[in-house]
């Protein structure tokens, strides 16, 4: 799988300039959630949904850096993947200069409960999903052979789908009102946006990524499409039983989305026992412990379904969800996508290539490393334990985190822009 997906892949890169500029966005977005989350921490304690800054945060991570980094990742990786080219570059960057300004209107409306922020900036994060869905479906309609990476591509074109409907209809209640309850509407649009939307391209591309990173054998194919199927079934059930305000169909489809998950890091655990590459480093520590947040996850959210301490397991599900699992991936992943598509673009014609090893910063990383687990740890304490102080020293250990990983993101970037363009002499 490895040499299929990287033949002839330098032919089908676009310029850095484009997933840099998502990349770099998000890292940035990263630190505005964890300030946020900092700056309003008692207001974390028992959180049950609502606007306010909280809700924010929480968008700050899922619009701001999951699906801001799955975008430049998809385009990015995806032609690479599937062997055709995306349709157009400058679709690409209006993907991007619609959703920046629209992120930033909304987390504002979401902030103060402004109602023209919140359309304004809605209107405008919709757009742009709507045209990178598009240009993602265009993409995975001329694929190839990559039969279990477009599977998870189209279910996570149909969550998007989902998860765009159910926020308009959010908006609409925030800004005219109307008898639904919102807090069941809003928990059916995080299930799609989380484990459908971002969790589906998380898993696909997982299976081209682990094995490239761990140098191993292809995954279980067939085992991985069962996985996927399972998980779709889990959405359905659970996105239905919320809407219907049926809990039997809620814990029914987190029961089905245990095993789906279970069925998952089946695959990938198969994936890594297999692996000719023994040494992984601190990435890998990062997307190990992810995998172990996504089933915690699940049984934090049936545990809150069941009615099982709300005000404290409630919490704790958004944040293992939304932080845990899929940020502790996705920051595990991109430690070993941004050099490696850095190395990529550093072939040019009478200039040597620069080594993936020269373009990662080993001591940035293990600092990285060592303040994201330190602020998962805390925040998850004092949501448990309802204390505001060690859930604000815990998003003062996340912000840390966030601009050292800031800092890696443009060091790799300065790192192949100098290389490119040596100080003449």
């Amino acid at each position: 799988m490895f040499g299929d997906f990287m033949m002839g892949a330098k032919s089908r890169l676009l310029p850095l300039s484009l997933p840099s500029r998502f990349f770099t966005a998000a890292a940035l977005f990263q630190v505005a959630a964890w300030g946020l989350l900092l700056a309003f921490a008692d207001q974390a304690v028992g959180y049950q949904g609502g606007p306010g800054p909280i809700l924010a945060a929480l968008h700050a991570v899922t619009l701001g850096v999951l699906a801001m980094t799955g975008m430049g990742a998809a385009f990015q990786l995806l032609p690479v993947a599937t062997k055709q080219p995306v349709r157009s570059e400058a679709a690409c960057k209006a993907v991007f200069w619609l959703y920046v300004p629209g992120l930033l209107l909304l987390g504002h409306g979401m902030s103060t409960d402004q109602p023209w922020a919140l359309m304004a900036g809605g209107g405008l994060v919709v757009a742009a999903l709507l045209l990178f869905g598009f240009l993602l479906a265009d993409n995975t309609r001329r694929a190839g052979d990559m039969r279990i990476v477009t599977l998870h591509a189209w279910m996570a074109l149909a969550s998007l789908l989902a998860l765009l409907s159910l926020a308009a209809l959010l908006i609409w209640g925030f800004v005219d009102g109307f008898s639904m309850d919102h807090r069941l509407l809003g928990a059916a649009h995080a299930v799609m946006a989380a484990y459908g939307f971002m969790g589906m391209l998380a898993m696909g591309f997982s299976f081209v990524l682990i094995p490239m990173f761990c140098l191993s054998p292809p995954p279980d194919v067939r085992l991985g499409t069962v996985a996927a199927w399972c998980g779709l079934s889990a959405l359905l059930l659970t996105a239905a039983g919320l809407l219907a305000a049926l809990e039997p169909l809620v814990l029914l489809g987190g029961a089905v989305g245990l095993v789906a998950a279970g069925l998952h890091l089946r695959v990938m655990a198969k994936v890594m026992k297999g692996r000719m590459r023994r040494k992984l480093g601190d990435s890998f520590i990062l997307i190990r412990l992810a995998w172990a947040l996504l089933p915690l996850s699940i049984l934090a959210g049936l545990a809150t379904s069941a009615g099982v301490l709300p005000e404290r397991l409630g919490p704790l599900f958004g944040f293992w969800l939304v932080f845990g699992w899929l940020l502790t991936f996705l920051l595990g992943v991109l430690q070993r996508i941004l050099p490696f598509l850095a190395s990529m673009h550093s072939v040019k014609p009478g200039i040597k290539p620069v080594l993936v090893s020269s373009l990662t910063p080993d001591r940035t990383l293990r600092l990285h490393l060592i303040a994201h687990i330190a602020a998962l740890a805390l925040v998850s304490a004092g949501l448990a334990g309802q204390w505001g102080a060690i859930v604000r020293l815990g998003a003062a250990c996340g912000v840390a985190a966030a601009l050292v990983y800031l800092f890696f993101v443009t060091h790799v970037l300065w790192r192949l822009h100098r290389h490119l363009h040596p100080p003449q002499s």
